[in-house]
């Protein structure tokens, strides 16, 4: 059961704000419900997001909290007169400090993603993420060369939502490949990954959580089982440190401390600059 509602209104996406609240929410020991009501970029569509505030405050008894981003006077005044939720402007907290120090206006533009269709690094993400969906969990070896990093792991360490994170948030070319049983027998890299070893970076988890994972998938198996899962992770430890490639363990990471681990070791310069 939740303890408090958490409603974020945007003009845009409310992406920026809600990965923003809820990175606050964290420091308290609340269960929200978070709600996100994007593109209010009107008058009507701000009474309609303070009606529902309001009766979310009503029904609960307590205010909600309600982070925004808005840019447009007309909808800020709607909202800022009407609302019955403790209302935390974004915009107004850090904008107009930063006006004041700078000396200028904001461009006060709605969403990070207004003007997109002239935004190279817009179409570079996009070309990133494809990149990333193509390459994942070892589907093809073409243009390695191309790729930013390469995520190494058994079957279920986290390397999926990992290379799509890095792709998505920092724009990079991501591989990702399994290491298979096949791997261990061999005891070597899978040969497609040889030439790029300067590319590799290793992810492995707990054996005891693998077999959890894993048996949400396929429970019961032997590729479940806590005896496999360990045997692959140590197989997969052993093959990172005689390959020399730098790796971590994603049992208590977030994703985000993931992928900034990986931009320290593999790709330093790109932390900050996306």
């Amino acid at each position: 059961m939740h303890t408090r509602t958490i409603f974020v209104v945007s003009d845009g996406t409310g992406i920026t704000a809600e990965t923003f609240g809820s990175a606050l929410m964290t420091q308290f020991n609340v269960k929200p419900r978070l709600v996100r009501i994007p593109f209010v970029d009107t008058a009507d569509k701000a009474h309609q997001a303070v009606r529902q505030i309001n009766h979310t405050a009503e029904i609960e008894g307590k205010k909600p909290i309600v982070f925004t981003t808005v840019v447009h006077p007309e909808v800020q005044q709607v909202i800022q007169s009407s609302c019955k939720g403790m209302l935390l402007d974004m915009f107004g907290t850090f904008v107009q400090p930063l006006e004041d120090e700078l000396g200028e206006k904001s461009m006060h533009r709605v969403g990070r993603f207004s003007d997109v269709s002239h935004s190279k690094e817009y179409f570079d993400r996009m070309e990133a993420i494809n990149y990333t969906l193509a390459h994942d969990d070892g589907q093809s070896n073409r243009d390695l060369a191309g790729a930013d990093v390469i995520l190494v792991g058994v079957s279920r360490s986290g390397k999926t939502p990992t290379s799509l994170y890095l792709a998505m948030q920092f724009g990079l070319k991501v591989g990702n490949y399994p290491l298979i049983p096949e791997d261990f027998d061999r005891r070597q890299l899978p040969p497609a990954l040889e030439p790029q070893r300067k590319k590799l970076f290793g992810l492995t988890i707990d054996p005891g959580r693998l077999s959890s994972i894993r048996n949400e998938r396929r429970p019961d198996s032997k590729y479940a089982s806590l005896e496999n899962c360990r045997h692959e992770v140590a197989e997969a430890e052993a093959m990172m440190r005689r390959s020399g490639i730098k790796w971590l363990s994603t049992t208590t990471k977030s994703i985000e401390e993931i992928a900034t681990t990986i931009l320290q070791e593999v790709l330093p310069e790109r932390l900050g600059h996306y």
